[in-house]
Order: structure tokens, then sequence, then C-alpha cells
């Protein structure tokens, strides 16, 4: 079976095949660093952590870029309001990045561009976009897209023109000549530092946010790549901007195939910062130990929404447990996959699909009950073999059990409240779940008039 891929420009899945035979050049949107980063951006970087390690698993060479975003209004204004320099700020962002994408076992990227050292190929696709008559000055000197110049527009979110533009709620203001057109090359304002302004053939400025990922795209893979992604909250305006510019520019699709993976949400809406209900990811990470949190996101399809809470976080825990379990009765021995044999040509198949990463695990669950039967030192390496293909299953079996093994009543008291909570909505299946989600770690609930209190299973 050949990999499989969801693309959503067409809505389907499609048989994988680079444009460049054995070469595999994917571009994922990055962050913008003015803050840490919080769990929606962790579940982003591991879920194409685990596409490119299924790329190169398939034994393709991978050329993967993320960028990152180090000039932005956000990033402006925190700078201003911390009272210190945009490069001050953004290297601390950078390095914190670092540490927490390295804690959660996130392989670097081939490239990390920072905008900031590309602005020259952003003002060079800007020109070009000029002379195609697809972009223009506006009076107060910034330069837009010219959106409905475009033929393709709207082909990426479904929308038509007229439906986008009834759902502008913008009236046209800064000289646009309609409300879809968007910023290429921002006018410099006299209050903004002097690190944002760079001189331009429009006057001094600086680059919109779309037109970085265009140019950095453009630059370091070519005009055409195969697979661009990013989270789904990026599709529209950012990645159909992207396309408008970069196939504006250059009369060639820019990139094949366009991946996008579904949000971490908490109570029903999207994590976010803008919403203010976020968590941090070092934050999560004093509570759980990484594996635990790649667990609890590769268990999910990555086009899937997912639910955070503690509850769900100690339900994978658990069951990471239950796999390290495995890994203790039985050293491991070095194995190199034979993807003929049954237990990994399933694990193929699922990842082979759309990158099938609940179907996977599910066939780790099944390969450490054998190896729980059988003690085979080859089934145990198989199991660490192919854990390893989503960043799971490297620590020391002994140490991750012992470090779980300790009793966090806090956490019990939570999830004993949260139980009585979905009860009380009469949620039993949620309430259920959390029982047997704690009976997994050894836990057992007691209800009697006086409420639920918990001991220790024997």
């Amino acid at each position: 079976m050949s990999l499989r891929i969801y693309n959503t420009l067409s809505r389907a899945l499609e048989d994988f095949s680079p444009i460049e035979p054995g070469h595999v050049r994917m571009y994922v949107c990055g962050m913008t660093v003015y803050d840490l980063c919080h769990l929606g951006h962790a579940r982003s970087m591991i879920a194409f952590d685990v596409v490119q390690r299924w790329l190169r698993a398939s034994g393709y060479r991978v050329t993967y870029v993320r960028n990152i975003t180090d000039i932005d209004d956000k990033i402006i204004r925190r700078a201003v309001d911390n009272g210190e320099s945009i490069r001050s700020l953004t290297a601390r962002m950078i390095d914190a990045l670092h540490e927490d994408a390295d804690a959660l076992g996130i392989e670097r990227p081939t490239h990390e561009p920072r905008a900031t050292d590309y602005v020259p190929q952003m003002q060079a696709l800007i020109t070009r976009l000029q002379d195609r008559g697809l972009a223009y000055q506006a009076a107060g000197g910034d330069v837009n897209y010219a959106v409905r110049q475009f033929s393709g527009y709207g082909r990426l979110s479904g929308k038509s023109l007229d439906e986008l533009n009834a759902g502008e709620r913008v009236a046209v203001q800064d000289g646009k000549r309609d409300p879809l057109d968007f910023v290429l090359w921002k006018s410099a304002k006299p209050e903004e530092p002097a690190e944002v302004k760079w001189d331009s053939p429009w006057g001094a400025g600086r680059p919109g946010w779309h037109i970085e990922c265009s140019a950095m795209g453009c630059a370091l893979l070519g005009e055409s790549f195969d697979i661009h992604g990013g989270g789904a909250d990026l599709a529209f305006p950012h990645h159909e901007n992207e396309i408008a510019q970069s196939e504006g520019a250059t009369g060639q699709p820019f990139a094949r195939l366009w991946m996008h993976n579904g949000f971490i949400n908490v109570d029903n809406e999207k994590m976010s910062k803008s919403l203010g209900n976020f968590f941090t990811i070092r934050d999560v990470l004093k509570e759980y130990d990484t594996e635990v949190v790649r667990f609890f996101v590769v268990r999910s399809h990555y086009r899937s929404p997912l639910n955070y809470s503690n509850v769900h976080l100690d339900d994978a825990r658990a069951a990471l447990k239950r796999l390290y379990t495995a890994l203790s009765l039985v050293a491991p021995a070095p194995v190199q996959i034979d993807w003929a044999e049954p237990y990994a040509a399933r694990f193929k198949a699922a990842m082979d699909e759309d990158f099938g990463t609940p179907e996977a695990v599910a066939v780790l669950f099944d390969l450490a009950g054998e190896v729980n039967r059988g003690k085979s030192p080859a089934l145990a390496g198989l199991l660490k073999a192919l854990g390893a293909q989503l960043g799971l299953l490297q620590d020391d079996p002994q140490a991750f059990l012992q470090a779980g093994a300790s009793l966090d009543e806090s956490a019990i008291a939570a999830q004993i409240a949260a139980r009585a909570a979905a009860k009380a909505a009469r949620d039993f299946a949620e309430a259920d779940r959390i029982r047997a989600a704690l009976l997994a770690q050894g836990i057992v609930l007691k209800d009697s008039a006086a409420g639920t209190t918990w001991e220790v299973a024997q």
C-alpha cells in the first residue's frame, strides 16, 4: 500500500508522490515568537514531527522547513510593553521555543528561517506581484494585494469571492480598493522602533505577515514543493493568501498538498493566547513526563480536535505505563524493522493511511500484550522500534515506571471532582471513564452517602 495523505486543497485522500523522486520538500508554518509556546503549538510541532519521521522511515530524503516569525504587530507591542528591544525579546522566545521542542523530543527541522533574514526576498516577490498587476501601493504608503485580480482565490477555503466579501465586517480603509485586499508591505509609522523599519522601493516599512512564508518557502524549497502544513486556523486567510501571492508571482502551483492539524480545545473552545485559555508547554511538563504529552497528542489523529484536561493526560499516562510495563518485563533486543512482519505491517498500513497514529498506537498495545505473554526480547525490541517512529518508548522503562509511581493526591482529588461534575451533568459515560482511568493507575474509588474516597489497589 502506498502512502495516502489528505489534501485540504482537494478535500480528498491522495496517493503521495513527490515532485522529485525520493525527495520530499515540506514547509510548516512555525511560531510568532512574542511569548512562550502553549500546548496548541506543541500539537502542531508533534504532528509534523511524526509526519517527517514517517516520511524518512518510508525511505524519503526530507527537506523540512519550519519558519519563525520574528517581526509582527504582537512582537512590537510586547517589546514596547516590556521596555526591551525586539531583538532581545525574540531571542529569548526563540531559545524558549527550542527548549520546549527539545523537551518534547521534536527533531529540529532542516531549516528554521527567521522572517527578518528574508526581507530582500519578500521585497523581490512584492515587486513581481506589482509587475503582474496583482499589487498596488495605497495612498497611505502600504502595498496591498489585489485579491480580485487573482482568479484562484478561495480554492483552499472553498469559498467564492462573493461569499468571502459577504463575511467581511470591516469597511474599505487605508486606501484599500476592496475589503478582501491584504497588506504586503506596511508603511512605517513614526512611533515604531527603528529596528522594524527597512528601506524599500515603497518607502521605509516592514513586510506583512502573509508574504513571509511565500518568500521563505520559495527561497528554501523552490517555487513549487510537495507539502505545506500548519494549524487548521491558518487555512484562511494565511494559507489562502500564501497561494495567491506565490502562484500570482510565479504562475506555478505553490504546494501540491496542504495538511492542517486540528485544534486543542479547552471547554470546547480552541486553545489560544487571544482567548486566555492556554497552558504553556513548560507548565504542562512540570506535571507530566514529556512522553506522556507526546502520547496524549499522537493517540488522536492529527486532523481531529483534541480536548485538553488533566483527566485526559492522566489517562494517557496510565496507558503509556502499560506499554512501558511490557518493556520492563524483558530486555528489548536491538532490531531492524522488517515491515513484512505482521505487527510491523499493520503499523505501516495505519501510518500509510494519512498518518493514522490512533491505529498505529493500537498495534503497539496488541504487541505489548504479546510481549507480556511470550517474554520475547525480539518482540520487545520491535515494540520499542515501532514506538520510536512516533517518538515514544525511548525512556528507560524502570525509570519511567518509578517516576510515575508516586501518587499526586491533588491530581486524584481533581479527577474525583471532575467525575462528580460529570455525574451531576448526567454524563455517566465520562464518569465511568474517569473511574476506569484511575483504576488503571491503581486507584480504587469508593462511593458512599458521605462522598467519594479512594485507596490504592491491593
